[in-house]
């Protein structure tokens, strides 16, 4: 199968772009290799064509022949300020859009879209009695008092449940809300042309080749980064937020799953461990793993950060038959002393 992967030089893709090649696929690659993610004078490594998915005539070029287009290309993150916002709405939704645009003139009508578990905002309560529970907003008196679990009406905390792809879709970050329009464009794209896509919703994604810390990188990063420097890890809250860590090398092999078994017009999967795990652990399994200091919990909080979140990964093992390999204990240990790549530029990325 022919393959167009875009974000093929980035952590994710080209973790993607070794295991299609390894599954037997012919894969023409891209990156636009933005500064943010790569670096103000990095180039494309060999056998990757640098492109930007805005582009529509070198996406053309690229379309030829093209039986799926794997699509990873996109400014990550979830937003450090409003300035972000133009980089978002220009890469990831307008990218997307030229990229369909492409598509259907191509005659492609397969796509698997990297989404994000962000898309939901907050994941799924049930209260003392098990009962599914809409929490209301935490409030800044609770969170400065060390209060950080919602509360049902009978004032016990909320219990975190599996979210499935059938919940609510709330992004809360410039980023979320970039994944929200990339899931609806590629949704009415699906309608309009007869193709299908898979989206792909990555619960918290890491492993060898994560970018070092940046004000983009994820947690386990940004804890590798403290530890590295001879600091404690700073948990945020209480250390118990709830969420689910998938290895990067599984990522790629659901992607494979995804570009090799078409589902229907718009298929979104929850891409996660099914094991899951507090933020406190992650830090302290990174800690004794590499002997550094022991994490900090610091109490501090982001009036806007997600409590609890974790996925059920079940739609995704009956869909497509896939099941993470990598637990987080494991995968987490390992990391610990993986190769990580060089620090990327500072800022805000550009959206031009």
């Amino acid at each position: 199968m022919r393959v167009l992967l875009t974000g093929a030089a980035g952590f994710i893709g080209s973790h993607i772009h070794r295991a299609a090649l390894a599954a037997g696929h012919e894969v023409v690659a891209a990156d636009f290799m933005l500064a943010a993610a790569h670096g103000s004078a990095a180039v494309p490594p060999p056998g990757i064509a640098r492109v930007d998915v805005r582009d529509p005539d070198a996406l053309g070029d690229l379309l030829h022949g093209i039986d799926v287009v794997c699509h990873q290309a996109a400014v990550v993150g979830a937003g450090v300020s409003a300035q972000d916002a133009p980089a978002y709405a220009s890469h990831n939704d307008l990218g997307t859009a030229v990229l369909l645009a492409a598509m259907h003139r191509a005659h492609c009508r397969h796509l698997v879209l990297a989404s994000s578990m962000v898309v939901y905002g907050e994941g799924r309560y049930v209260d003392s009695a098990g009962v599914p529970a809409e929490p209301a907003p935490r409030t800044r008196a609770d969170l400065d008092n060390g209060r950080f679990d919602y509360r049902g009406p009978d004032g016990r905390p909320l219990s975190w449940a599996p979210i499935d792809e059938d919940a609510p879709l709330r992004p809360r970050s410039l980023y979320a809300a970039s994944k929200v329009a990339q899931e609806h464009y590629a949704t009415a794209w699906a309608a309009a042309t007869g193709g299908t896509v898979t989206a792909l919703r990555y619960h918290n994604v890491y492993g060898p080749d994560m970018p070092r810390d940046t004000p983009y990188s994820g947690v386990a990063a940004i804890f590798r980064s403290a530890l590295e420097a001879g600091e404690s890890p700073r948990v945020f809250e209480d250390g118990t937020q709830a969420r689910d860590f998938i290895h990067v090398s599984d990522i790629a092999e659901a992607n494979v799953a995804a570009l090799e078994h078409p589902l229907g017009a718009f298929t979104p999967l929850n891409i996660a461990s099914g094991t899951p795990i507090t933020i406190g652990e992650v830090a302290a399994i990174l800690a004794r793993a590499c002997g550094g200091k022991r994490p900090v919990v610091t109490g501090d909080y982001r009036a806007g950060d997600v409590r609890h979140i974790v996925a059920s990964p079940e739609r995704a093992r009956r869909s497509l038959g896939f099941v993470a390999a990598v637990t987080p204990s494991l995968g987490l240990a390992e990391f610990a002393t993986a190769p990580l790549r060089s620090a990327a530029a500072n800022g805000a990325p550009t959206w031009r």
